[in-house]
């Protein structure tokens, strides 16, 4: 029971932002969209991603198997979700990152750390940077529709990344000045994305919800299996392994509907697969973390 609660007590917060997004647009309010999320992928999210990579102390030794494991998970993701998207005739822009991409920073990371403690969550931290690196990059190349990599090399998020993950690697922090000040536009970030996904919830298309749930419960299985297949593959210890597998069963996360908002891909269909896939991880969760723990 303290499990599930804890699991609760992280996702509530999820739902009631997004439940504000619902409500206002119900009500009949205007919302800007495309406003709030040049915002938040322009401003708040790289501001978010730089301070959370910046200053970390990791054992460098763990620091590289697991960062090797997890890139070998993803590129096995990304595979086998391409595969699924060509079968099921799903386009891949829109379907191919959030599947393999999970919610591995304000979920995964809170789980790590009452899970496995400190040590959990600085290694929960690594194998937050591998996603934010590879979502801010290939991901976003993928949901932009491939072509030239230049416009996602000029993504704010995509420095922000790049210049954490130095930061996190060389033992770096940022000047007590400029980390209070990014930490407080940060802030803003995951706010601004959770009430924009209840404003996208309230204006979903209620069919095909039935192959949103089926992908997500694909994707919760699958992730799942992978993050137990790669800890086994690289030797990682208990809790590297608990913490690689806990990260691969986190359910899409925000940013993937507001990279689907801004680059045209079905942006109501991914929204579709944060709430859903959300929904099943308050009650997978629980039991994940019962046989980690």
């Amino acid at each position: 029971m303290t499990l599930a609660l804890t699991v609760l007590q992280i996702t509530a917060p999820v739902f009631l932002l997004a439940g504000i997004g619902f409500v206002w647009v119900r009500l009949g309010h205007a919302y800007d969209t495309a406003f709030v999320t040049r915002l938040a992928m322009t401003l708040a999210v790289p501001a978010l991603i730089l301070t959370a990579l910046a200053g970390t102390d990791l054992d460098p030794a763990a620091v590289g198997r697991l960062a090797l494991a997890t890139l070998a998970a993803y590129a096995a993701a990304l595979g086998l979700f391409h595969l699924l998207c060509r079968a099921l005739r799903l386009e891949v822009r829109t379907y191919l990152a959030p599947l393999a991409f999970g919610n591995t920073g304000n979920l995964g990371l809170p789980l790590c750390l009452f899970a496995f403690g400190e040590a959990g969550l600085a290694l929960g931290v690594v194998v937050f940077a591998v996603t934010a690196i590879g979502s801010f990059t290939l991901g976003l190349w993928i949901v932009a529709g491939g072509g030239s990599p230049l416009p996602a090399l000029r993504e704010p998020m995509v420095g922000a990344t790049i210049l954490g993950g130095i930061m996190l690697a060389l033992g770096w922090e940022l000047p007590a000045v400029a980390a209070n000040a990014l930490g407080l536009v940060g802030q803003m970030a995951i706010p601004l994305m959770l009430i924009t996904l209840g404003v996208a919830v309230a204006r979903l298309r209620p069919s095909g919800m039935g192959r949103v749930a089926g992908l997500a419960a694909t994707k919760l299985v699958a992730m799942t299996a992978m993050g137990w297949g790669m800890a086994r593959a690289f030797g990682l210890d208990d809790v590297a392994a608990g913490v690689l597998i806990l990260q691969m069963a986190t359910p899409v996360a925000v940013t993937s509907y507001l990279l689907a908002a801004k680059y045209g891909a079905d942006a109501e269909r991914v929204a579709g697969l944060v709430v859903v896939s959300t929904l099943m991880a308050i009650a997978a969760l629980p039991a994940l973390l019962t046989v980690l723990v």
